[in-house]
Protein backbone atom coordinates (compact mmCIF):
# COMPACT_ATOMS: atom_id res chain seq x y z
CA UNK A 1 0.00 0.00 0.00
CA UNK A 2 1.13 3.32 -1.14
CA UNK A 3 1.57 5.99 1.56
CA UNK A 4 1.96 9.30 0.02
CA UNK A 5 2.92 12.29 1.81
CA UNK A 6 -0.12 15.06 0.88
CA UNK A 7 -0.24 17.68 2.57
CA UNK A 8 1.19 20.12 5.41
CA UNK A 9 -0.51 22.22 7.73
CA UNK A 10 0.99 26.07 8.12
CA UNK A 11 -0.21 28.11 11.14
CA UNK A 12 -0.30 31.78 10.29
CA UNK A 13 -2.44 34.32 11.50
CA UNK A 14 -3.59 36.74 8.59
CA UNK A 15 -4.67 34.70 5.73
CA UNK A 16 -4.76 36.93 2.79
CA UNK A 17 -1.29 38.14 3.86
CA UNK A 18 -0.06 34.67 4.13
CA UNK A 19 -1.40 34.20 0.29
CA UNK A 20 0.48 37.21 -1.33
CA UNK A 21 3.43 35.79 0.10
CA UNK A 22 3.24 32.38 -1.52
CA UNK A 23 1.48 33.70 -4.64
CA UNK A 24 4.61 35.71 -5.11
CA UNK A 25 7.01 32.94 -4.22
CA UNK A 26 5.49 30.82 -7.62
CA UNK A 27 3.52 28.30 -5.25
CA UNK A 28 0.39 27.46 -7.32
CA UNK A 29 -3.09 28.29 -5.52
CA UNK A 30 -5.28 25.08 -6.15
CA UNK A 31 -7.91 26.02 -3.36
CA UNK A 32 -9.20 29.24 -2.01
CA UNK A 33 -12.61 28.42 0.10
CA UNK A 34 -14.07 30.13 2.55
CA UNK A 35 -17.57 28.41 4.34
CA UNK A 36 -18.24 31.12 6.79
CA UNK A 37 -16.89 33.41 8.79
CA UNK A 38 -15.14 31.08 10.87
CA UNK A 39 -13.74 28.78 7.90
CA UNK A 40 -11.48 29.35 5.07
CA UNK A 41 -9.32 27.02 3.63
CA UNK A 42 -6.23 27.70 0.87
CA UNK A 43 -4.08 24.79 -0.77
CA UNK A 44 -0.66 25.81 -2.41
CA UNK A 45 1.98 23.66 -4.47
CA UNK A 46 5.18 24.65 -4.61
CA UNK A 47 6.34 24.51 -8.21
CA UNK A 48 7.16 21.06 -9.26
CA UNK A 49 6.00 19.28 -6.13
CA UNK A 50 3.68 16.10 -5.32
CA UNK A 51 2.79 17.63 -1.62
CA UNK A 52 0.96 20.61 -1.00
CA UNK A 53 0.61 23.36 2.17
CA UNK A 54 -2.98 24.32 3.68
CA UNK A 55 -3.48 27.32 5.45
CA UNK A 56 -6.69 29.36 6.65
CA UNK A 57 -8.77 30.31 9.37
CA UNK A 58 -10.42 27.53 11.55
CA UNK A 59 -7.59 25.11 10.39
CA UNK A 60 -5.42 24.40 12.85
CA UNK A 61 -4.71 25.79 16.72
CA UNK A 62 -0.85 25.42 16.45
CA UNK A 63 0.70 28.80 17.24
CA UNK A 64 1.36 30.92 13.80
CA UNK A 65 5.17 30.72 13.19
CA UNK A 66 5.82 27.59 15.32
CA UNK A 67 7.14 25.30 12.46
CA UNK A 68 10.53 25.26 11.36
CA UNK A 69 12.69 22.99 8.98
CA UNK A 70 10.25 23.12 6.18
CA UNK A 71 11.95 21.46 3.59
CA UNK A 72 12.12 22.30 -0.45
CA UNK A 73 14.52 20.27 -2.13
CA UNK A 74 16.19 22.17 -5.21
CA UNK A 75 18.77 20.84 -7.72
CA UNK A 76 20.85 24.39 -7.59
CA UNK A 77 20.57 26.17 -4.02
CA UNK A 78 21.96 29.13 -5.08
CA UNK A 79 20.09 29.55 -8.49
CA UNK A 80 17.06 28.60 -6.32
CA UNK A 81 18.10 31.22 -3.76
CA UNK A 82 18.32 34.20 -6.76
CA UNK A 83 14.80 33.37 -7.52
CA UNK A 84 13.18 33.64 -4.47
CA UNK A 85 15.03 36.92 -3.69
CA UNK A 86 14.03 37.95 -7.01
CA UNK A 87 10.49 37.45 -5.75
CA UNK A 88 10.68 39.38 -2.61
CA UNK A 89 11.93 36.52 0.20
CA UNK A 90 14.62 37.40 2.28
CA UNK A 91 16.62 34.01 1.79
CA UNK A 92 19.64 33.59 3.93
CA UNK A 93 23.45 32.88 2.47
CA UNK A 94 23.44 29.27 1.58
CA UNK A 95 24.88 27.27 4.72
CA UNK A 96 25.90 23.78 5.71
CA UNK A 97 25.51 22.27 9.02
CA UNK A 98 28.44 21.24 10.98
CA UNK A 99 27.38 17.78 12.10
CA UNK A 100 25.52 17.00 9.10
CA UNK A 101 22.19 18.18 7.83
CA UNK A 102 19.89 18.91 10.46
CA UNK A 103 21.78 18.53 13.40
CA UNK A 104 20.98 21.73 15.50
CA UNK A 105 22.63 19.75 18.54
CA UNK A 106 26.21 21.65 17.79
CA UNK A 107 27.43 24.94 18.64
CA UNK A 108 27.69 26.76 16.08
CA UNK A 109 24.56 24.42 14.24
CA UNK A 110 24.90 26.64 10.69
CA UNK A 111 28.60 27.51 8.72
CA UNK A 112 28.52 29.93 6.39
CA UNK A 113 29.09 28.46 3.02
CA UNK A 114 28.63 25.63 0.74
CA UNK A 115 29.11 22.18 1.70
CA UNK A 116 33.39 22.34 1.46
CA UNK A 117 32.83 18.27 -0.08
CA UNK A 118 29.89 19.41 -2.26
CA UNK A 119 27.93 16.89 -1.48
CA UNK A 120 24.74 16.21 -2.42
CA UNK A 121 22.04 17.07 0.75
CA UNK A 122 24.18 19.01 2.65
CA UNK A 123 24.06 22.67 1.00
CA UNK A 124 20.99 24.62 2.37
CA UNK A 125 19.02 28.07 2.32
CA UNK A 126 16.68 29.77 4.62
CA UNK A 127 13.89 32.23 4.50
CA UNK A 128 10.62 32.67 6.55
CA UNK A 129 7.30 33.69 5.41
CA UNK A 130 5.52 36.69 7.38
CA UNK A 131 4.73 34.34 10.47
CA UNK A 132 8.32 33.66 10.70
CA UNK A 133 7.39 29.90 9.64
CA UNK A 134 11.20 28.93 8.23
CA UNK A 135 11.73 27.53 5.28
CA UNK A 136 14.82 25.21 3.94
CA UNK A 137 16.22 25.20 0.83
CA UNK A 138 18.37 21.67 0.64
CA UNK A 139 20.33 20.98 -2.32
CA UNK A 140 20.06 17.69 -3.82
CA UNK A 141 21.42 16.83 -6.93
CA UNK A 142 21.83 12.67 -6.36
CA UNK A 143 19.48 11.05 -4.54
CA UNK A 144 20.36 7.97 -2.05
CA UNK A 145 19.78 4.79 -3.52
CA UNK A 146 16.09 3.76 -3.34
CA UNK A 147 15.18 6.83 -2.90
CA UNK A 148 13.83 7.35 -6.16
CA UNK A 149 11.78 4.95 -8.62
CA UNK A 150 13.89 4.07 -11.29
CA UNK A 151 10.17 3.95 -13.54
CA UNK A 152 9.22 7.22 -12.10
CA UNK A 153 11.74 9.50 -12.84
CA UNK A 154 10.67 12.90 -13.32
CA UNK A 155 11.80 16.82 -13.18
CA UNK A 156 9.93 19.31 -11.73
CA UNK A 157 11.19 22.03 -13.94
CA UNK A 158 12.64 23.08 -17.20
CA UNK A 159 15.78 24.38 -15.63
CA UNK A 160 16.21 21.30 -13.29
CA UNK A 161 16.25 19.32 -16.27
CA UNK A 162 18.75 21.22 -18.19
CA UNK A 163 21.10 21.78 -15.13
CA UNK A 164 20.76 17.88 -15.14
CA UNK A 165 21.62 17.82 -18.93
CA UNK A 166 24.41 19.62 -18.52
CA UNK A 167 26.35 17.22 -16.23
CA UNK A 168 25.40 14.49 -17.89
CA UNK A 169 27.11 16.23 -20.57
CA UNK A 170 29.98 17.09 -18.50
CA UNK A 171 30.56 13.31 -17.02
CA UNK A 172 29.69 11.62 -21.27
CA UNK A 173 32.89 14.36 -22.08
CA UNK A 174 34.95 12.45 -19.48
CA UNK A 175 33.40 9.33 -20.81
CA UNK A 176 34.22 10.07 -24.14
CA UNK A 177 38.13 10.73 -22.99
CA UNK A 178 38.17 8.16 -20.68
CA UNK A 179 37.80 6.03 -24.39
CA UNK A 180 40.40 7.96 -25.92
CA UNK A 181 38.49 10.89 -27.40
CA UNK A 182 36.05 8.55 -29.67
CA UNK A 183 33.23 9.74 -30.53
CA UNK A 184 30.35 7.83 -28.61
CA UNK A 185 27.51 7.45 -31.65
CA UNK A 186 24.93 6.63 -28.20
CA UNK A 187 25.13 9.69 -26.53
CA UNK A 188 21.63 9.84 -26.12
CA UNK A 189 21.46 6.72 -24.32
CA UNK A 190 24.32 7.37 -22.01
CA UNK A 191 22.14 10.39 -21.01
CA UNK A 192 19.59 9.66 -20.65
CA UNK A 193 21.15 6.20 -18.49
CA UNK A 194 23.39 9.05 -16.18
CA UNK A 195 20.48 11.27 -15.17
CA UNK A 196 18.33 8.47 -14.76
CA UNK A 197 21.38 7.15 -12.25
CA UNK A 198 21.62 10.26 -10.80
CA UNK A 199 18.01 10.76 -9.53
CA UNK A 200 17.73 7.57 -8.25
CA UNK A 201 21.03 7.29 -6.49
CA UNK A 202 22.39 4.48 -7.98
CA UNK A 203 25.91 4.11 -9.67
CA UNK A 204 26.56 6.11 -12.37
CA UNK A 205 27.47 4.86 -15.80
CA UNK A 206 31.07 5.49 -17.09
Amino acid sequence: MDLRFEVLVIPVSDVDRAKAFYEKLGFRLDIDYTADERFRVLQFTPPGSGASIIFGKGITSAKPGSLSNLVLAVDDVEAARRDLIARGAAVSEVFHYAGGPFNNGVEPARIAGRDPQGRSYFSFASFSDPDENEWLLQEVTTRLPGRMDMGGTSFGSASDLASAMRRASTAHGEHEARMGGQKDENWPDWYAAHMVAEQAGTELPR
